[in-house]
């Protein structure tokens, strides 16, 4: 397809929430862009009609001819670098960015970076918490799921804090943030990378130009390679400036070196791995200059984010407890691990959807020591049943979310914790994990109702 304008072309790669803020930006600053999306009806193609209808765009197939005559790409998060067209492109020489880049051209203040496996969304809204906490005015945006272009309007931010997962860091050039840090990194969208390698690569391009890097020193691979400033976290007794955990007196404390800061217990958000998230956001604000009593205050209010270990309710001494935000394997072992702990009885775990290529043995040990039963859903159920075997006893729901809560009631006993954790993308029975969560929640509540009858 040609187009007939002089002026440069800008190709949108991928529709969806993010290519239709980069739609977006296109119109506001008045560029000539084209779009592109290997599927035949994109999420935002209604809208793209409305807001742009004479814009060049094509649908079913990434178009070759735009892709080759772009000035620039601007490609969205879902679709890789790798994709035969975008890789002949980038070998040519075509420009290419994401959202971020995009953004980072606009922007005055300074940016904190947070990536990672898990635990993302957890600690860049903790952050940005501590910073209004502080009297800043922060926007909060990225994977979180406000897309940084659509913060843009609002140019009086004095800070912005970015969720930035390893596919827009892959087309993020210049982020020199103020702060970057990697929270961990374990084995997700192998279906994406060819190896660990590079999926880590991906990650530490946040490094690039950083000022100060935190990073967990439980996890190597999140160590920065770079010269920067360097703070760590970690749930081990910390060396000065470091953030780690202390017993005083019986007590588990956060603490910064030999400095006790605060009882592990007046953390609001409960568990192990949400104790990680506190020092991981206590570490990166300190690298920000956050006041600590702020920082402090906030880790004693804040109360999580949905689909994240979300407690939903308690009935018959069953707890319930969505976390279909565990999209992977190592966030599931972090809620087995960091819920596991504090119960009296055992976790009945339902999991499976779609495994993205992910290697589940790493589960095993988790489920051996916490998991009463196994209810399997989805796609992944006979991989994770193989994986699995032997770890504890099982039972297959199918596609059925309504008869896996139903199984596991049956086999949860008093004490017991019930926790859909799913290591696994929910696109095979769900339209995304936040559908996945809130109809597993319905769900609960209405089993919890008829079960008060």
């Amino acid at each position: 397809m040609k187009t007939t304008e002089k002026q440069p072309l800008h190709v949108v790669v991928g529709l969806g929430l993010t290519g239709m803020s980069c739609v977006r930006y296109c119109i506001r600053e008045g560029l000539n862009f084209a779009v592109t999306d290997s599927r035949e009806n994109p999420p935002g193609k209604e809208e793209l009609e409305k807001l742009a209808p004479k814009a060049p765009a094509v649908f079913g197939r990434l178009d070759s001819e735009l892709i080759q005559n772009a000035a620039e790409l601007i490609i969205s998060p879902g679709v890789s670098l790798k994709e035969p067209e975008i890789a002949k492109a980038i070998a040519k020489g075509i420009p290419y960015a994401g959202d971020v880049e995009l953004f980072i051209r606009k922007i005055k203040a300074p940016i904190i970076g947070i990536t990672g496996a898990n635990a993302k969304s957890t600690t860049t809204a903790l952050v940005g918490e501590m910073a209004r906490q502080a009297g800043i005015n922060v926007q909060v945006a990225g994977n979180i799921g406000l897309p940084v272009l659509d913060v843009l309007n609002d140019q009086s931010a004095d800070l912005y804090v970015l969720e930035l997962s390893s596919f827009q860091l892959e087309t993020t050039h210049s982020l020199r943030a103020e702060v970057a840090a990697i929270l961990n990194v374990t084995e997700d969208h192998m279906d994406r990378y060819a190896n660990m390698e590079e999926y880590t690569a991906a990650k530490h391009r946040i490094y690039v130009g950083a000022k100060h890097a935190v990073f967990n020193r439980r996890d190597p691979l999140t160590k920065p390679t770079v010269p920067c400033q360097r703070v760590s976290f970690g749930l081990t007794e910390p060396s000065a400036n470091e953030f780690g955990v202390r017993t005083h007196h019986g007590e588990l404390y956060l603490a910064r070196g030999e400095e006790l800061l605060l009882l592990a217990q007046a953390v609001k958000i409960k568990g192990m791995h949400n104790i990680e998230n506190a020092l991981a956001a206590l570490a990166i604000g300190s690298c920000a200059g956050f006041p600590l009593e702020a920082m402090l205050e906030t880790l004693k209010t804040f109360s999580g984010l949905p689909h994240r270990c979300q407690f939903i309710l308690k009935s018959g001494g069953i707890s319930w407890y969505n976390d279909s935000k565990g999209t992977n394997v190592g966030a599931t072992i972090a809620a087995l691990e960091g819920l596991g702990v504090g119960i009296k009885g055992k976790i009945v775990l339902i999991a499976g959807g779609i495994g993205k290529g992910a290697d589940f043995s790493p589960l095993r040990e988790s489920v051996k020591k916490y998991v009463r039963k196994l209810i399997l859903i989805g796609e992944a159920a006979k991989q994770l049943a193989v994986v699995l075997d032997g770890c504890c006893d099982m039972e297959h729901a199918g596609d059925s979310i309504d008869g896996a809560i139903k199984k596991a009631d049956l086999a949860a006993l008093r004490g017991d914790l019930v926790l859909l954790s799913p290591a696994c993308a929910s696109f095979d029975m769900f339209n995304n994990y936040k559908h996945r969560g809130d109809v597993f929640m319905e769900k609960v509540q209405a089993l919890a109702q008829g079960n008060d009858q």
